[in-house]
Parts: C-alpha cells; sequence; structure tokens
C-alpha cells in the first residue's frame, strides 16, 4: 500500500506522485489569508524531465509519496548514445541514454563514481560527487610577468570539459573541480 502526504505537510525535498508525473518540491509557502481557506503556494520539479512549475494547493489535498532510490555507480563506458554504469554492489551494468547523464558526465572520468537515481526499478538520472579531482589535458602557459589579481586561462579536462583556471595551473596539473558550478577550486 502507497503512503500519502497531504499538501499542509509539504516540505522541500520531498517526493510525490501527480497526474503520474514524479515530482519533488523545490520551494513551498503556507498562505493563511484573513478571508478564506488557507492554502499552499509550491515550485515543483519534475524529476524525469527537469521541467519546474508553481501550483498551489488546498492543504488537505492528498498525493501519494514516491520513493526515490540512489546508488553509488561506476561509469563504465559508452557505446554510441548508451552510457553503461556498473553497480558497485551485483556488479550489473546498467545501460542510460545520453540525456539523462550528459551532465554530469563533464566531470566523470571512465571508472569515476556517480550517483544513480531510480524510480520503481528504473534509472532516471545521474549526478556526479560534489568535488572532484581531474587531470588538465591541455592549457596554454601562462604568460610570464603576468601578475594581474584574478588572470585566467581555459584549462581542458581528461573528460573534454573547459573551465578558467589561474595561470598558474600547467598542463598535466590535476585539480580539484566545484561539480555544481563547473568552477576550478584548487590544485591537488
Amino acid at each position: 500500500m502507497a503512503d500519502f502526504i497531504l499538501a499542509g505537510d509539504f516540505r522541500k525535498g520531498i517526493t510525490f506522485e501527480m497526474d503520474g508525473k514524479v515530482m519533488t518540491i523545490v520551494d513551498f509557502l503556507h498562505v493563511k489569508p484573513g478571508k478564506g481557506a488557507a492554502f499552499v503556494r509550491t515550485k515543483l520539479r519534475n524529476v524525469i524531465s527537469g521541467g519546474v512549475i508553481e501550483m498551489t494547493f488546498n492543504p488537505t489535498d492528498k498525493f501519494p509519496t514516491a520513493h526515490i532510490e540512489r546508488k553509488t555507480m561506476s561509469y563504465s563506458y559508452n557505446d554510441g548514445d548508451l552510457y553503461y554504469f556498473m553497480d558497485n554492489e551485483t556488479f550489473d551494468m546498467i545501460p542510460l541514454n545520453k540525456e539523462a547523464c550528459e551532465e554530469a558526465l563533464q566531470f566523470v572520468p571512465e571508472n569515476g563514481e556517480v550517483t544513480v537515481s531510480f524510480y520503481n526499478g528504473n534509472p532516471f538520472s545521474v549526478e556526479p560527487p560534489n568535488f572532484v579531482e581531474l587531470k588538465i589535458v591541455h592549457s596554454e602557459p601562462g604568460v610570464k610577468g603576468n601578475t594581474t589579481t584574478n588572470a585566467t586561462k581555459p584549462a581542458t579536462l581528461e573528460t573534454g570539459y573547459t573551465l578558467n583556471v589561474p595561470l598558474f595551473v600547467n598542463e598535466g596539473d590535476t585539480i580539484r573541480v566545484d561539480t555544481r558550478t563547473g568552477s576550478y577550486m584548487s590544485r591537488v
């Protein structure tokens, strides 16, 4: 039997089913006007498509909760538009299409760990760790004598992702990257 949640109990991060879609609460506000009934104003994200909508609910509206399972897996390889991830416990290989994992794989080399989200046993998204250490495969040398504060240059990582790094960082260096912003953190 499925659990249910009332709109009056909505909090950030809760996932539930609505009209056959799985939604997660991005933001909410309980409103109690002077006249009339209370209501709940929400901002919802469709966890499969990523679309965001704003909706208003009666606090007594009831929805089935959606249980999202997250597993740590290893990125193995890609074959055309399919990307294969290995379950670290069962060693099963799970294929995902390019759209579901393309953004995460900018920061994940082969054999790198990711978090794969499942709904009803079906994988739908891939998240890289918040911080990764990657090697720079191409970067122009810094101009000697250029000591301008915060001067940067483009660098290409082993995954193909390009970001700006300080002038003292060189090709072959390993750097720490914040995957949430796609920015340089430090040299390793």
